[in-house]
């Protein structure tokens, strides 16, 4: 079994006939899925998607994955394959196309409809190739062929990707639910026949390989959410991911029975049914869908309000109705139920979301105290019986923290794979196809790439420690005006704080340090006001740090009069 090392350097020149993988996003972390395969000088890409930011991240609203290891390769990109439309796929479509608009891109119906209507948002039209299940498509040197896998969101494909160096299969995200709601099963009998004329890389989806067993069937749910409907006083909230379909329709379907409305609540929820409903991906009644205005005009327990927010998204509709800024209120006659299932590191923003609801008097239904959400990745059980059909010659495990990466490895070998043709890598490290055998031979950048408003990749990690600081520790500003001729003050020093806890009075024992300082630094001749600026943030710096054992940023600012 291969794995990273510290001390990679650049990858060698491809070998004629070669096959290159580089995954810039979605190992050792669960989003952020991008894949780059190169062959004679052509790159296809598979998936580019995002990764939501976490509390060491203050003000990031997306995370992407680094384009630069090909952003000078762009015009060689043949085309963009998207497995499904779930953000940690598709969400960094729109900064992509940005820098290459006319890059093609392809995938099922559904997947185009909802990328196309996120970069409507971003006035960017595509050009997109629309593809079904059991197609081959020629995409420059690549051999494509579309698999069917069953999700949590419908139209999600798999591909095999056939080159002269071998062939290629990406699972995407997939399971195996054998009573799946829109009957679309994943494609056994085409995956055993690839398997069967030789996979020779296999690249599968690795969440729940520490999982045992099988995933419990999307049809479970239907009766639990029955039930619990039927216990709800007031009105019911249900919150999941915006493009997750089959959840929508469980939901309307069970309303309809107990005569309730359904509202959609956040643009992102309201667009996605919408393009989903067009297409007949969401069946439902004319007159079941309302208005979010309309909810007024019905009693509470004919009302049901589907929302974003399961995640505990500061900004998204449900984490605004537990902090009351929302026009929704919470009272305790409401029913919440989230009906997702928790994305590693999210764990504390849900928590804060479920105890906000409860204080408002909510009952909250989440997958802790009820079956209300299942996992649309396959579990161990699911994963060999794969690999048994697969028999792939090499296995990459892809779409996973570090401990999924390492369990979907152990699970291979136990299926046959051999353990020196089981590859574990990371972001940016490139795997390379040669005769018939993969290995890592480099690393490229593939660091995170802040989107923080319209800014893109401008916030680095030094602004977020800044972020961090300013959070925890609060910030001392001085402001000191010297001469330009003597260098003596000639005004202040004048001490702020804000978010430190340390009054004026106290800030005042800090003066005489700052003024025998630049006393010192004036006797030398010392004047450049960057350098006193330096001494002023270490004089205070040391101060406050024997004082109060904190560190907070400090802000000097020193002008010449």
């Amino acid at each position: 079994m291969s794995h990273p090392h510290p001390e990679l350097s650049g990858p060698p020149p491809l070998p004629r006939g070669a096959l290159r993988v580089t995954p810039l996003g979605g190992l050792g972390e669960i989003g952020r899925n991008m894949t780059v395969f190169e062959y004679g000088g052509k790159l296809l890409i598979v998936d580019c998607g995002v990764l939501f930011p976490e509390e060491a991240q203050p003000g990031v609203d997306l995370i992407l994955p680094d384009f630069s290891a090909i952003r000078d390769r762009l015009d060689d990109v043949v085309g963009v394959v998207l497995t499904h439309a779930h953000e940690d796929h598709i969400g960094g479509v729109p900064y992509l196309l940005k820098e290459a608009p006319d890059i093609p891109l392809i995938g099922s119906k559904l997947t185009l409809a909802l990328v196309e209507a996120k970069l409507t948002e971003h006035r960017i039209r595509p050009y997109s190739l629309q593809v079904v299940e059991g197609d081959v498509e020629q995409i420059g040197p690549f051999e494509c062929r579309f698999v069917a896998v069953n999700h949590s969101i419908p139209d999600a494909m798999a591909v095999a990707i056939k080159t002269p160096a071998g062939t290629v299969f990406h699972t995407g995200d997939f399971k195996m639910d054998q009573l799946p709601l829109d009957d679309r099963l994943t494609d056994l009998a085409t995956i055993a026949e690839l398997g069967k004329a030789g996979i020779d890389l296999l690249l599968a989806d690795s969440t729940n390989a520490e999982v045992p067993g099988f995933v419990t069937s999307e049809r479970e749910i239907t009766p639990v959410l029955d039930r619990v409907f039927g216990r709800a006083k007031g009105r019911i909230i249900v919150a999941s991911f915006a493009s997750h379909v089959h959840r929508v329709q469980q939901v309307c379907d069970v309303a309809a029975l107990h005569g309730r409305k359904v509202a959609l609540v956040g643009r992102s929820m309201v667009r996605n049914m919408a393009v989903a409903r067009d297409l007949g991906y969401l069946k439902v009644p004319a007159d079941l869908i309302i208005d979010l205005k309309e909810i007024d005009d019905l009693p509470d327990d004919k009302v049901v309000l589907m929302c974003t927010g399961s995640q505990g998204e500061p900004m998204a509709a449900l984490s605004r109705m537990a902090n009351r800024d929302h026009q929704v209120r919470i009272t305790g006659d409401d029913t919440v139920i989230l009906a997702s299932s928790l994305i590693p590191g999210n764990e504390n923003a849900v928590n804060r979301v479920i105890n906000g609801l409860t204080r408002w008097g909510a009952t909250v239904v989440h997958k802790g105290n009820a079956m209300v959400h299942v996992s649309g990745h396959a579990a161990a059980g699911e994963l060999l019986y794969f690999f048994n059909l697969a028999k792939p010659r090499n296995f990459m495990p892809v779409h996973g923290e570090w401990r999924h990466l390492r369990a979907a490895a152990d699970l291979a070998m136990k299926t046959g794979v051999p353990e020196d043709r089981v590859v574990i890598a990371e972001d940016g490290v490139t795997v390379d196809l040669v005769d018939g055998v993969a290995r890592i031979t480099g690393k490229v950048d593939a660091g995170y790439v802040y989107v923080d408003g319209s800014s893109v990749g401008s916030v680095t990690e030094a602004s977020l420690k800044d972020r961090r600081i300013l959070g925890d520790e609060g910030f001392v500003s001085v402001f000191v005006a010297v001469s330009a001729d003597t260098g003596t003050i000639v005004t202040g020093p004048v001490i702020t704080a804000r978010g430190f806890g340390l009054d004026d009075q106290t800030l005042e024992q800090a003066k005489p340090l700052i003024v025998q300082a630049l006393a010192d630094a004036a006797a030398e001749g010392i004047g450049d006001t960057h350098q006193l600026q330096q001494l002023v943030r270490r004089s205070v710096g040391r101060w406050v740090s024997n004082t109060t054992r904190r560190r907070p940023m400090i802000l000097p600012v020193v002008v010449e009069v």
